[in-house]
Parts: C-alpha cells; sequence; structure tokens
C-alpha cells in the first residue's frame, strides 16, 4: 500500500513502466498472466516468483488473491453491479 498518488497512477496506466521493485514487478507479472491466461501458468512462473524472495506460502497467497479478485468481479459484472439500470 501506498499514499503516493503519483505512484499509484503510474501503476494504473502501466504497471510495466512505473517505478516498482523488481520483486513487486514479477508479481504484478505473475497476477496478469493468472488473470489473462491461467491455464498457462506453470513452474516456471512459481521459480521466476521465488527467485525473487517470494516463498510457496507467498505464492499461494498472491493466487488466491488475484483469483478472488478476478471470480468477484465477474460476479459483480454478471449481476450488474455499480452499473446505471438499463433504461426503461
Amino acid at each position: 500500500m501506498t499514499l503516493d498518488e503519483t505512484l499509484v497512477r503510474a501503476i494504473q496506466e502501466d504497471y510495466a513502466n512505473a517505478p516498482l521493485a523488481p520483486a513487486d514487478r514479477a508479481m504484478l507479472d505473475y497476477v496478469g498472466k493468472v488473470t489473462l491466461r491461467a491455464t498457462s501458468v506453470g513452474p516456471e512462473d512459481h521459480e521466476r516468483l521465488r527467485r525473487h524472495g517470494f516463498d510457496d506460502r507467498a505464492i499461494l497467497q498472491i493466487t488466491l488473491i488475484a483469483s478472488w479478485f478476478n471470480y468477484i468481479n465477474r460476479v459483480a459484472d454478471a449481476l450488474g453491479v455499480g452499473r446505471d439500470p438499463a433504461p426503461d
């Protein structure tokens, strides 16, 4: 977490070019892959996270949190949560 609004904007616009620590960038790369291509995640992805200092517990937590957010956002989208109601 950060209160640095400039960093938050940089991450939102393009995390790959944001001023992040290598471990944070590796984590976000992994989260992006879980989100967009989960079936292509493999041992090499986990090993990359380990090289950046994440242990198995951290990798599990990252995976669970990313997956939960993906799940809950899809539920909200399917139910129209946050959308304006359709006009009558």
